[in-house]
């Protein structure tokens, strides 16, 4: 399944990166991961009387984890012979069913007892513990739980979402919930953040491990040994089980070597898509490379402001355009993503409609500065928002995605991978493609 992060990677780099799920579960299948070298040490120097903590998105849509390696996990804990195993798992509701959460709180319970060990300590949605809007006061709710223990009590970790269900919420709105208050993260404990997709792990993440933190009040003088899933983010200060895989000559680097420059421009909700994920994850910014970020709105779902900040994208984006300066413009529009992610029908098409007035503005500044325009999503979403049982449906979807070349020049354009876009894109602009390379243009010159 398609995801902004992948997407905007194999865009930027004109070749088939393989997913961190797909790396993981090669390895997995070919048992290398039960030899990671940081993956045993998170294990083998928790001491006597402490506990391994697994934290991360309860899911199988993989798009932030998978539920393939949360097991392979518990597998090599126990056959490390760790004596306690706690569980932090977050529920998703958006790349899955909003209300599917039972299911995957039985496939865990279910887990830990064929396996042998593991418990869940403490349960809540995405919103909470996976905020990635600087929004300090869902993390907090979520730190809370895991380091002190506090928020609702259960029993049982499907009681915190029949209480949800019994509210009107959904999966990924469940407050976190404390299920085993023995089970909450201490000092001399390994946690082990099994996440592989990193935007939605770095505020939690920041709030267990870093030194200097004042969003919040934390527990004093924790310390724990924890263990990243992929680099989160290069400035913490943690250890990575899998490391980024550097890529060479994408998009980016390539315009960059003719001495050209390049605009990267989006709302918050995409800016690391244009910028970090499309540089092949590099979060420096390339010579001749200028970045514009438009803040998201603070409100608490999309489908309450469907227009979210594409105004003042359209405004920036078309200003920068005039001024000629750029050989090169990556923009992304949030909406259709973000507000489709909510299964808000009315509110996905104004979503659509205003981002559809945005693009041809863009056009008409793009045009009187002479430039081509390449139209394309990385993924579906709001193309399908209900699903074969009638209800909403709040994932992205394997549908293919159309594309729009606007160019006097070209006549005809071929059907083609996200790969494809970079060698298209370096067609356009007349410098050769890098062997590097391995997409082609799709430009159809016959």
């Amino acid at each position: 399944m398609g995801n902004s992060e992948v997407g905007h990677l194999n865009i930027g780099a004109g070749r088939v990166v393989y997913q961190d799920l797909t790396r993981i579960s090669k390895d997995i299948e070919a048992g290398g991961f039960f030899a990671n070298a940081a993956l045993a040490a998170a294990m083998d120097r928790i001491p006597s009387g402490s506990a391994l903590h697994l934290l991360g998105l309860l899911s199988d849509g993989g798009v932030h984890s998978h539920l393939e390696h949360i097991e392979a996990l518990l597998r090599m804990a126990r056959d490390r012979g760790v004596e306690k195993v706690f569980l932090h798992p977050l529920l998703d509701g958006r790349d899955v069913p909003p209300q599917s959460a039972h299911q995957y709180i039985r496939w865990l319970e279910q887990a830990c007892d064929s396996i042998g060990i593991g418990s869940i300590a403490t349960i809540g949605g995405r919103y909470y513990g996976m905020d990635r809007h600087k929004r300090w006061q869902r993390t907090e709710l979520a730190y809370r739980a895991f380091v002190f223990g506090q928020g609702p009590r259960v029993e049982k970790a499907a009681q915190a979402v029949d209480a949800a269900y019994a509210a009107g919420t959904t999966d990924e709105f469940v407050l976190p919930t404390v299920i085993d208050p023995q089970g909450v993260i201490k000092t001399g404990d390994s946690v082990i953040a099994f996440n592989f997709r990193p935007d939605r792990m770095r505020q939690i993440t920041r709030a267990l491990v870093d030194e200097d933190f004042s969003w919040f009040s934390r527990q004093e003088g924790l310390r724990v040994h924890y263990l990243c899933m992929t680099q989160y983010d290069e400035t913490i200060k943690a250890p990575v089980a899998y490391p980024p895989e550097r890529l060479v000559n994408t998009l980016g680097q390539v315009v960059s070597a003719q001495g050209l420059q390049q605009l990267r421009i989006a709302e918050t909700e995409k800016y690391a898509h244009v910028t970090y994920f499309f540089n092949g994850g590099e979060e420096k910014a390339l010579p001749g490379e200028e970045r514009v970020l438009i803040p998201s709105p603070k409100v608490e779902t999309y489908d309450l402001q469907p227009e979210m900040s594409a105004e003042s994208v359209t405004a920036a984006a078309c200003s920068h355009i005039a001024s000629q300066k750029f050989s090169l413009v990556v923009l992304n529009y949030a909406n259709p993503d973000m507000v489709g992610h909510t299964g808000n029908f009315a509110a996905t098409v104004q979503a659509c409609q205003v981002v559809d007035q945005c693009v041809g503005r863009v056009w008409t500044a793009t045009e009187a500065a002479g430039g081509a325009m390449l139209l394309f999503s990385d993924h579906g979403n709001a193309d399908l928002m209900v699903d074969a049982q009638g209800n909403p449906h709040t994932a992205h979807t394997a549908n293919p995605v159309p594309l729009v070349l606007v160019w006097p020049g070209v006549k005809a354009i071929r059907d083609g991978a996200l790969c494809d876009i970079a060698p298209t894109v370096l067609d356009l602009l007349g410098i050769n493609q890098p062997r590097e390379m391995t997409g082609k243009s799709l430009i159809d010159k016959e």
